[in-house]
């Protein structure tokens, strides 16, 4: 990746459209995590790479290319975000993604609906993407100690999220007796 970074500093628009086209998929789980809406998605990605083309000559250090492309997309996912405010509910958001991804991503996007934009980046760029806290530091402009905390809250959250699941989903009674945590049946049957 670092010979297509200085090949596309140099000006060579070809190594510049393959870098695009390699970090693609990974800049779309990222923007798609934040923005929900696949039109914003790609405003966001159209942008980054604009932005990526016209300032890539102030990338001092080719082995941060990723990182540095990570958070200019995520500066321009916040500015779309701020500028279009939240017009899909919730519960839209979900329906989307569930017809959109299939049943074979629900959980893990019912998760993501679950937290907040601070916690939902941080976990993306952590357990999807696979960046270290202290690379999901310098994209976020925050200190290494805050994304371990966020990741920690977020861990925290899924486990409570999971727990009440679970309580809720458990049957109350059966034939008048009742079943508890570990399914066995007690009371009159």
């Amino acid at each position: 990746m670092n010979l297509l970074v200085r090949k596309a500093k140099k000006g060579d628009k070809a190594a510049f459209t393959q870098l695009m086209e390699e970090q693609g998929p990974s800049l779309y789980k990222i923007a798609k995590a934040i923005l929900k809406n696949d039109d914003d998605v790609a405003d966001a990605m159209q942008e980054t790479a604009l932005t990526c083309w016209e300032k890539l000559g102030t990338l001092k250090n080719d082995n941060l290319f990723k990182t540095w492309l990570t958070r200019i997309l995520i500066n321009h996912c916040n500015s779309i975000y701020r500028a279009r405010g939240q017009l899909l509910s919730e519960e839209q958001w979900q329906e989307a993604d569930s017809l959109e991804n299939g049943y074979e991503h629900a959980e893990w996007t019912e998760f993501l609906n679950v937290l907040d934009e601070k916690y939902r980046i941080v976990v993306m760029l952590f357990y999807v993407e696979g960046f270290k806290t202290k690379e999901i530091a310098q994209i976020l402009e925050l200190s290494e100690g805050t994304v371990r905390v966020r990741l920690t809250r977020a861990r925290e959250m899924m486990r409570q999220h999971y727990e009440t699941d679970d309580i809720e989903r458990e049957p109350q009674s059966v034939s008048s007796g009742r079943i508890n945590r570990k399914g066995e049946i007690y009371g009159q049957i």
